[in-house]
């Protein structure tokens, strides 16, 4: 297994110079400030001030919205631009659904082929999980814990499967930030959720690591207030680390 996730890897990406592809750092940018839940659902993204932040040209800007909205975290509308995807309650659902299909199939994979070297890497996530809730870090800990899934897909070796998690994961992410508040509790609840999933990993125990994942993900929906939403972002704000590099 490799020693980064693929989110990993992309925020590791972020941190080169604008010598590598300009298209790909920006990309990186806008996924993790999603997935991090700093921009919000509905969150309108100019083509003008973005391409402003980011010292581009509309173009430029224009073909990174159409990657992320290849990947449904981003909707394009005819004559209205561009907006960080909305799902609605109905589409919350479907997406955690999905998610119980596909992270069962992957926890089955994960059971046969765990070796000790994987399963002391996600001991080592679990821990920078703890730390970033005891820090109350939360957006760091949103996206430690989308790694963690995504890395037990890795471990799967199902390349298909993990693409499609990935994409899962980032529609869970503004899931979240639509209809769940940001309760420090709720995170101890998953980070432990996730301990008991590598036990079950460690003891090779099939029907139990699927059952966990289960239930992590249906007590992730228990939490979701349907009803609930919170204000657009700021683009300036979000971004203001990287305007004018």
């Amino acid at each position: 297994m490799k020693q980064t996730t693929p989110i990993a890897e992309l925020k590791r990406d972020q941190g080169r110079t604008k010598s590598g592809n300009q298209d790909d750092h920006i990309y990186g940018q806008m996924f993790s400030a999603i997935l991090e839940q700093r921009l919000s659902p509905g969150t309108k993204l100019s083509e003008d001030v973005l391409g402003e932040i980011f010292s581009v040209s509309r173009t430029v800007i224009r073909k990174v919205l159409q990657r992320l909205a290849h990947e449904k975290v981003v909707k394009i509308f005819s004559n209205r631009g561009a907006y960080v995807s909305e799902p609605s309650p109905d589409e919350a659902r479907d997406v955690l659904d999905a998610r119980k299909v596909v992270e069962e199939g992957i926890m089955r994979r994960v059971v046969k082929k765990r070796t000790t070297a994987d399963i002391r890497i996600l001991e080592g996530m679990l821990k920078e999980e703890a730390l970033s809730i005891e820090r109350d870090e939360h957006s760091k800990w949103v996206a430690l814990s989308g790694d963690f899934h995504l890395a037990l897909a890795e471990i799967a070796g199902n390349q298909s499967l993990t693409d499609y998690l990935r994409e899962l994961v980032s529609m869970t992410s503004l899931i979240h930030v639509q209809y769940q508040s940001k309760k420090i509790g709720n995170q101890s609840c998953s980070c432990e959720e996730h301990g008991h999933i590598i036990e079950a990993v460690r003891a090779q125990d099939e029907e139990a690591a699927v059952r966990l994942m289960i239930e992590h993900i249906e007590a992730c929906e228990e939490q979701l207030n349907l009803d609930g939403k919170e204000p657009i972002s700021d683009l300036y704000e979000i971004f203001s680390d990287v305007a004018g590099s």
